[in-house]
């Protein structure tokens, strides 16, 4: 008797079931074909060059969670059937799915579609081979985005460089499809993949040891858990998102961003949600756009990745190749441990480092403080939340690092240089951020907390304070790395300027 046949459902940054619109037509495929499913994973080269240390332990928890929750649509458990939900590969996805088709009998692939170039390109020359040699039916979905980056145009048919009128071409689109619910069941494969490799194998800890010990007080990754999250946002911090969502000390953010890097929610699912309840409750109109926008502003940076030649390496704009950027190693490294003397600065880099995240607003002082008051590469600062931030995507991270550096899109004149004494006072006016994550500042009056240099000899004594041995004197003088800066940009022009 011939065995069913098997359609390949291969997860990438979508784990989760509900809205997963490659696993609906898997499930679809296989109940058309009286088959079965065979859900994989393959961590290639492409997809490990997209991991630092914090996303490898997300993902870690993430493949665990989508492994039982898969195990638990199939009304087995993992310890009856040990091996038999969410399959693992490491290595080349050609080769995967050549094998796969050698040994079983495999009649389709899905999977939903990723934006940056490399995975691109790889997933073009994987579908033709599967339709011409290993002639399997292979379809690709959208589950990531809003709308697909071809989609979005301008009058003149081009990419938009600008958030403004992006976001505005979308919203006058249709509003996004409904989330579709997760599958009543998968009809699951029994076959076991010689090649195929245990969690364990993948070797998904933070390198050069495990440094996320503290992630886990923070985030609990998993579809279950994302959903409860954007619940909580919407009963107990939406209304205030508007207000408040610039103050580190008061954390009303959705802190979703993780579960979206990798799918464990789709981000049709927060659009509906959001919105559902802003028609519910007209007084959250307001706020509720204000959130969707920030929703939009992720859409806009895989739009930018999609379009872009290298948006890691290629400033958009193309005269900061022409910039001066400084090297200074001791300046990178105070920096990366949270030891500039600026109290914010430093807080935010030793909140990234415990929890593996940065609130939105810090992320951009810490970052104009490196690339503008230091003069050092937006790339140093790209490699190191690369690595540190559970939330690093191929999209977001390089599009934010250019906006910060003032060549990408849609970027900040590059005049605009981030006080951080400012804007300490301006949105951690009593200090409780700081004094959370800089704790050797936890004695200062709310007046110096975030100029301790400013106190009093007296003031320093009381608060147990030696500037220079307990806590770092300013890096840098904010007034001549401002007019340095500015000096830089002007060099930078005018090079540009004599070679067009």
């Amino acid at each position: 008797m011939p065995r069913p046949p098997i359609a390949i459902m291969w997860f990438r940054n979508d784990l989760r079931l509900t809205d997963n619109p490659a696993l609906a037509s898997a499930v679809s495929w296989a109940r058309d074909n009286h088959g079965t499913v065979l859900p994989i994973y393959i961590l290639d080269d492409i997809t490990e060059k997209q991991l630092g240390g914090a996303t490898r332990w997300w993902l870690q928890h993430s493949l665990t969670a989508l492994e039982k929750a898969i195990t638990d649509k199939t009304g087995t458990s993992a310890t009856d059937k040990p091996g038999n939900s969410l399959r693992l590969f490491r290595g080349d996805a050609k080769t995967v799915f050549a094998r796969l088709c050698d040994d079983h009998d495999i009649g389709a692939v899905f999977w939903n579609r990723c934006y940056d170039p490399q995975s691109v390109a790889r997933d073009k020359a994987l579908k033709q081979h599967c339709r011409d040699e290993l002639t399997l039916e292979c379809k690709s979905f959208n589950s990531h985005l809003l709308f697909e980056p071809w989609q979005v145009k301008t009058g003149a048919g081009t990419s938009f460089k600008v958030f403004s009128p992006f976001w505005r071409a979308c919203l006058k689109m249709p509003a996004p499809e409904a989330p579709q619910k997760a599958p009543k069941d998968i009809p699951l494969s029994g076959v076991s993949p010689d090649q195929a490799v245990s969690l364990n194998d993948l070797d998904l800890s933070p390198k050069p040891f495990n440094w996320a010990t503290g992630f886990a007080e923070r985030f609990t990754p998993g579809e279950d858990a994302a959903r409860q999250q954007l619940a909580d946002f919407i009963d107990d911090h939406l209304a205030d998102y508007a207000s408040l969502r610039d103050r580190p000390d008061r954390r009303v953010t959705s802190e979703l961003s993780p579960h979206l890097r990798f799918g464990e929610i789709s981000p049709r699912e927060i659009w509906h949600a959001v919105s559902h309840r802003a028609e519910a409750e007209p007084k959250l109109q307001k706020t509720a756009a204000k959130f969707l926008a920030e929703l939009g502003w992720r859409e806009f940076a895989h739009h930018i990745l999609f379009h872009a030649n290298d948006l890691r390496t290629e400033p958009l704009q193309e005269q900061f190749h022409h910039f001066p950027w400084r090297t200074d190693d001791t300046a990178l490294k105070a920096w990366q441990q949270g030891q500039t003397g600026y109290p914010i600065v430093d807080a935010g880099m030793r909140e990234l480092w415990h929890t593996g995240y940065m609130h939105n607003r810090v992320r951009m002082i810490v970052g104009s403080l490196l690339v503008k008051h230091l003069l050092l590469h937006w790339q140093h600062g790209l490699e190191w939340f690369d690595d540190t931030l559970v939330d690093a995507c191929p999209a977001a991270d390089p599009f934010s690092w250019q906006w910060i550096g003032g060549c990408g899109a849609d970027a900040a004149p590059y005049f605009r240089i981030f006080n951080p004494v400012l804007q300490g006072e301006k949105f951690d006016e009593k200090g409780d951020y700081v004094r959370q994550w800089v704790p050797e500042l936890h004695n200062l009056p709310d007046s110096h907390i975030h100029k301790p240099w400013e106190a009093s000899a007296l003031v320093l004594k009381g608060a147990g304070i030696t500037l220079g041995e307990t806590y770092p004197k300013p890096i840098v003088d904010l007034k001549g790395g401002r007019e340095r800066a500015l000096e830089a940009y002007q060099q930078m022009k005018a090079k540009s300027e004599t070679e067009q």
